[in-house]
């Protein structure tokens, strides 16, 4: 499998553990009543730290360009394939947790009334979400973040299209990294100027494309470890950006893409910080992400059903649902993600591939 990258693991630890403690302080009457408490914290963790979704958008970009171009080139041979496999990737751990997800609301539901439920589920409803178009065709999430799935889906959908379209239009083999470079970048403005700006979007990819091709072009910014001078242009066409229409979460995806371009250039990206535990947290993330919500909404049940309305009682069941969504997310990981990791591994490393499709169909294990 291709290798892990620690900096890029702490991100993503880091930003998971934001997910998991906004969606704590945002949904259910846990954080209601431990809110006079640390009313700043908890607005904070309400409202703000949803921003750390662009660390995920912005190393999704990365670590597509890593597997999927690296030179700029497109090395799948059959990008349909390819765009096949990731959805697989996806949606064997996604609807997995759909299902504990089911299960966590309808026992909620017995034990709260709280408008943090998801209503009872209709087969169309579960249909459009086995297909990633919840959001598309209007139906109410089953759980928190779901979106973000179909939005990865469609992100990494787009990238390959654009990369295969600049190997089809490129009139030589030596053109074709310009030409991606060229698709990519034109793309990203159009979402930076126009989609990123107008929330109707954000439904699509489109709309977050401008993030997600900020760690695309940083990874190709510093594929030979150049100077930090190569990131100039990708800064100052977000800073025009932001001066014409100031969005918090597009500084924050620029700052990330600085911090893992720098990083790669000064030699600390594969090795710092040097933290099994950090790198265990990022490992696991995606399985935390998917399970964590119908975890909280449970523990939310249970204290609201049986524990006092006293704010120091709900904070320590914060406490309890944040640890207990790690602990479930590394069994879903054992057990789940990490077995459907490798069983496509397998099916990906067949004898007989070229080193070419081998690289282009692993794609998909490490562009999360």
């Amino acid at each position: 499998m291709p290798s892990r990258l620690a900096f890029v693991d702490a991100l993503k630890a880091l930003a998971c553990q934001l997910i998991v403690l906004h969606h704590l302080a945002f949904y259910g009457p846990m954080s209601d009543h431990a809110y006079l408490l640390a009313p700043d914290l908890i607005r904070w963790f309400s409202q703000d730290a949803r921003m750390a979704v662009q660390v995920f958008l912005v190393i999704s970009g990365f670590l597509a360009a890593r597997s999927l171009a690296p030179a700029g080139v497109l090395l799948a041979t059959d990008p349909l394939d390819l765009v096949q496999k990731r959805y697989l990737k996806l949606v064997v751990p996604y609807l997995t947790a759909m299902l504990i997800g089911l299960a966590c609301a309808a026992i909620a539901r017995e034990l709260m009334v709280h408008d943090s439920i998801p209503g009872r589920p209709t087969l169309p409803q579960v249909v459009a979400h086995a297909l990633l178009l919840q959001s598309i065709l209007g139906y109410e999430g089953l759980s928190a973040g779901v979106w973000y799935v179909a939005i990865d889906f469609q992100l990494f959908a787009l990238l390959v299209g654009v990369l295969w379209l600049a190997r089809t239009i490129a009139r030589s083999s030596t053109g074709i990294p310009t030409v991606s470079a060229l698709l990519v970048v034109t793309l990203a403005l159009a979402s930076l100027y126009h989609f990123n700006r107008d929330g109707a979007w954000d439904m699509w990819g489109v709309y977050f494309f401008a993030a997600y091709a900020l760690g695309i072009v940083t990874y190709w910014a510093t594929h030979r470890k150049q100077t930090p001078v190569w990131l100039l242009p990708m800064v100052g066409l977000v800073a025009i950006a932001l001066l014409l229409d100031y969005r918090p979460r597009l500084a924050v995806a620029l700052l990330v893409a600085l911090a893992i371009g720098l990083a790669r250039i000064y030699g600390f990206l594969e090795d710092r910080p040097r933290s099994r535990l950090i790198a265990y947290l990022g490992q696991i993330s995606y399985s935390v992400f998917l399970v964590h919500f119908p975890i909280c909404l449970l523990i939310n049940g249970l204290f609201a059903r049986f524990a006092a309305p006293d704010p120091w009682v709900n904070l320590a069941g914060m406490c309890i649902a944040w640890l207990a969504s790690i602990a479930v997310g590394a069994l879903f990981f054992r057990y789940v993600e990490s077995p459907a990791q490798r069983g496509l591994w397998r099916t990906h490393a067949q004898p007989g591939l070229s080193q070419a499709d081998a690289l282009s169909q692993a794609a998909a294990e490490s562009a999360k």
